[in-house]
């Protein structure tokens, strides 16, 4: 019952970064989307902050659960925002700032949370009533999103690293870039049953993540004087 316990709570602190997190990865999309000619996502409701227009059940509810449950961050997805690249202005430069646009929104989120929790833990009371779950919750929001910017960077399609790549291809290479699309659910649930398996194959995957996200926290305590 404590490790039930201990679960729920740990979900409990690590929603509103999750959330942040997924949410503005798409409307990140949207935005950049817009500005380069194409409405299609901001016509369609999904140029906002509010969960409810992002959500997907897997995504967002299924899959999120079940990495907690397996003592896993919690990291998932909400559903994708359509793109028309055809309204781009400028193409290519329009699929790569599109493209990263969502990992981007997501380092400044971390970056942004870390400086929030070095701000408490050297200028805040610990004998602040919400001194401890606020540095848990800003904790787990600086892990989350950069471990989600880094894993969205990865060039596999149809990550959003894999169309930063493509916006540089052309022709052959690019078809033969396109059709490695069809490998990449079988690396990833090879991966994903490796580390059920004991093999942290995942853990190394995301390691510069944890360690930025790390060195990023350390760096904002060493500037306000906590360290």
């Amino acid at each position: 019952m404590n490790d039930i316990n201990g679960i729920l709570f740990n979900i409990a602190q690590s929603l509103p970064g999750f959330l942040l997190a997924i949410v503005a990865h798409e409307a990140a999309h949207a935005w950049m989307a817009n500005r380069f000619g194409d409405p299609t996502a901001k016509n369609e409701g999904r140029l906002t902050l509010n969960p409810a227009a992002h959500y997907d059940p897997w995504g967002t509810i299924f899959f999120p659960l079940l990495a907690a449950f397996t003592n896993f961050a919690m990291i998932g997805w909400a559903k994708p925002v359509p793109i028309e690249v055809r309204n781009f202005k400028k193409v290519r430069q329009g699929i790569f700032w599109v493209s990263f646009a969502g990992p981007l929104s997501n380092l400044i989120i971390g970056t942004v949370s870390a400086l929030i929790l070095a701000a408490i833990a050297t200028q805040v009371s610990p004998d602040w009533e919400f001194y401890g779950i606020s540095i848990r919750m800003l904790r787990f929001s600086v892990f989350i999103n950069f471990i989600l910017a880094f894993f969205n960077l990865i060039p596999l399609p149809p990550l959003d690293g894999s169309k930063m790549v493509s916006a540089f291809l052309k022709g052959h290479a690019l078809r033969k870039y396109e059709d490695f699309a069809r490998y990449t659910p079988l690396i990833f649930i090879g991966a994903m049953v490796l580390s059920f398996m004991g093999v942290q194959t995942l853990s190394y995957l995301l390691m510069p993540a944890q360690l930025l996200a790390n060195w990023t926290m350390f760096s904002f305590l060493g500037i306000f004087g906590g360290l």
